[in-house]
């Protein structure tokens, strides 16, 4: 059986038919939500209100790495943070249909943040901070590490291997700036010796939902075990000088909780280049689902892959210059590429 074609081809029937199989009086309403990566659908029933049913990509996680996640948030939800655990049906949060995992989750009601400001940001610290002071508890045992060789190399040989990149000149240039990020990260992780935990992986403003209740983080389906800085500097502006009040409100909040080194904020842009390339990586494994092609018209073209070398040199020469706040002697970078390097026929 392809369950590829099987998971792009789910069919209101078949959703239908996996929620009765447990149970569940439907009465026919079902909303497809916004999710790239799952299959995730709001079903009204007649026996247990509004549920939400969230059918895993086939080849994305093993039944023991959904468990997992399963399991923190348990973890999570027994200490009375606001987070979404999956409904527990005789026993099991984890169930199959045609080969595809499944699982079902009760409905939040509540609006996406936009902008955290003001008080919300010790808030929404404070959340983050007790998540991660669960994290720290224990280890995981089968969810990925975001480490460079697992990580980041892995996305990078797979764009490398597969010639995504059509200008050699412009691959070769997209590879010297990863692997150096790639260093210096490893580096500094090294240097200040920064720890690795569970954390939630994914942590941007449109998985941070207010209600009157207040603030929940939602959509561990990311978790993994890495530096605690990966779920800051999605949710906050930290390159921006700026915003440093900001920054300073968010861990009020944060540090009643979990501990916090300054220092540790040093990888906040080698975090933003390997995710660049884990994205990148990430749609083009994708490339064979329907929907990915109509999401990324641009994805694959000469001018996405020169916009994402422009990109990665800036994050790049950031994280360079922060290096050499360090260094007295800083290494020798290398001059930036014009259109002339990525075009052949540039004439202006």
């Amino acid at each position: 059986m392809d369950l590829n074609h099987s998971f792009y081809q789910l069919t209101p029937d078949s959703i239908l038919n996996a929620l009765e199989s447990l149970g569940y009086e439907l009465t026919g309403r079902f909303y497809p939500l916004n999710s790239v990566e799952n299959r995730v659908y709001d079903i009204e029933t007649s026996n247990s209100g509004r549920i939400v049913v969230k059918f895993y990509r086939p080849g994305k996680w093993t039944r023991d790495e959904i468990l997992e996640e399963h399991k923190f948030l348990q973890e999570l939800i027994s200490e009375e943070i606001p987070v979404l655990t999956p409904i527990t049906i005789e026993g099991n949060t984890l169930f199959e249909w045609s080969g595809i995992f499944f699982a079902i989750w009760p409905l939040r009601n509540g609006r996406i943040v936009e902008e955290i400001a003001g008080p919300d940001l010790e808030r929404v610290g404070a959340l983050l901070g007790r998540i991660h002071a669960v994290g720290k508890r224990s280890n995981s045992t089968h969810r990925p590490i975001l480490d460079i060789p697992s990580y980041g190399l892995e996305s990078l040989n797979f764009i490398l291997d597969k010639h995504l990149i059509p200008n050699s000149a412009l691959a070769e240039r997209y590879k010297t700036t990863a692997l150096r990020s790639f260093e210096i990260f490893e580096t500094l992780v090294k240097e200040y010796q920064i720890p690795f935990q569970r954390i939630h992986g994914d942590c941007h403003k449109g998985n941070l939902l207010v209600s009157q209740e207040g603030y929940s983080i939602l959509d561990f389906d990311d978790f993994l075990t890495g530096p605690i800085v990966q779920d800051f500097w999605m949710l906050l502006p930290l390159g921006e000088s700026d915003r440093r009040n900001d920054l300073f409100q968010f861990l009020q909040g944060y540090t009643m909780f979990a501990e916090f080194d300054e220092n540790w904020l040093k990888l906040v842009e080698p975090l933003r280049i390997i995710r660049y390339i884990h994205y990148a990586a990430w749609i083009a494994k994708r490339w064979e689902d329907p929907s990915f092609p109509s999401l990324f018209p641009h994805f694959g073209s000469e001018e996405f892959w020169l916009k994402e070398t422009v990109d990665l040199e800036s994050a790049k020469k950031d994280l360079e210059e922060q290096s050499y706040d360090d260094n007295p002697n800083p290494i020798e970078t290398e001059s930036e590429m014009t259109n002339k390097d990525f075009f052949w026929d540039w004439e202006n």
